[in-house]
């Protein structure tokens, strides 16, 4: 696994294929396609992120892509839309953009409510 200590910055693109956690400063892409990217809690990354597997802790500005999931933890924030097929955003998570959620290996797929049965109007229901 490879560590972007918090004392660290770059600027440019990050590829590789291994799981990377980055507690410094990114700005630039990065492109983990077969891995999983942890954003941690002093990690800042302004960036379009690939990668299979994504965990964000710390803070994220730019469009996030899952290839499996995405998961905001409850001090993660993310500025930008995030497409993944899961994603998890626990409670007290900062997420805004837009969310696009389609199946594995499927980036194009939208389902319309008439196709899927569901109600043409939002619902909001309020949990507990």
């Amino acid at each position: 696994m490879a560590n972007i200590g918090k004392s660290i910055s770059i600027k440019g693109d990050l590829t590789g294929n291994e799981d990377m956690v980055i507690e410094g400063q990114v700005e630039g892409k990065v492109d983990l396609p077969n891995n999983q990217l942890t954003v941690g809690a002093n990690g800042k990354v302004k960036a379009e992120i690939h990668a299979k597997s994504i965990v964000v802790v710390g803070l994220v500005d730019g469009n996030v892509f899952g290839l499996e999931r995405i998961e905001i933890q409850a001090t993660g924030r993310v500025e930008g839309d995030v497409t993944a097929p899961k994603l998890i955003v626990a409670e007290g998570a900062q997420l805004n953009g837009a969310i696009q959620m389609s199946q594995k290996g499927n980036r194009t797929a939208t389902a319309s409510p008439e196709k899927t049965g569901a109600p043409t109007s939002p619902e909001v229901r309020k949990a507990g």
